[in-house]
């Protein structure tokens, strides 16, 4: 499967999935009383890598409410898969489900088919991580095509924190045509 790999500085799409617990949520909104949001893309139940980096985000969840980023996570699972996954990562994120091929290809993530995991439904996203700033504006992207090659959750904090810090707007990285 290919993908257009989402550009930064670019809008980011107000892509619309049910979260566990009920309700809806955007990959791209903030919920009131934070102004930035951080959308993790993870490959799924299957996948034990991604446990061990939800675990992580439950460690940073301070750090990154105390500087206004909301945070939500994402898989292609499931209701059920997705419900009986977090009943061992205890998230206090939101955790949204059901991710389309389609949705994959409009964030630009790779894709892989149910050859490349064990106990799947179907093709799920390989991990992404979106930073989204207050204009809606993609500020930090980060892709991979496998699940061991991912940014440390500490460095993305300090990093946001370095941006929200600056005078003025923060300029986005990798923007020069």
């Amino acid at each position: 499967m290919t993908s257009i790999k989402r550009a930064a500085g670019s809008a980011f799409p107000a892509i619309d999935l049910p979260v566990l617990g009920g309700g809806r949520r955007s990959l791209a909104t903030a919920r009131d009383g934070f102004d930035w949001m951080l959308t993790i893309v993870y490959r799924g139940k299957h996948c034990p890598l991604c446990t061990a980096y939800l675990k992580e985000l439950n460690g940073a969840l301070a750090d990154l409410t105390a500087l206004g980023v909301d945070v939500l996570a994402v898989s292609a699972d499931s209701q059920a898969r997705a419900s009986a996954h977090m009943a061992d990562v205890a998230p206090e994120f939101d955790v949204a489900y059901g991710l389309t091929v389609a949705q994959m290809q409009e964030l630009g993530l790779y894709i892989s088919g149910p050859g490349n995991g064990t106990d799947v439904e179907g093709p799920f996203a390989e991990p992404g991580l979106f930073v989204i700033n207050d204009a809606g504006t993609l500020q930090i992207v980060d892709i991979s095509n496998v699940p061991f090659a991912r940014p440390e959750l500490a460095r993305i904090v300090k990093g946001i924190g370095f941006l929200k810090g600056r005078t003025g707007d923060a300029p986005i990285n990798g923007t020069h045509a």
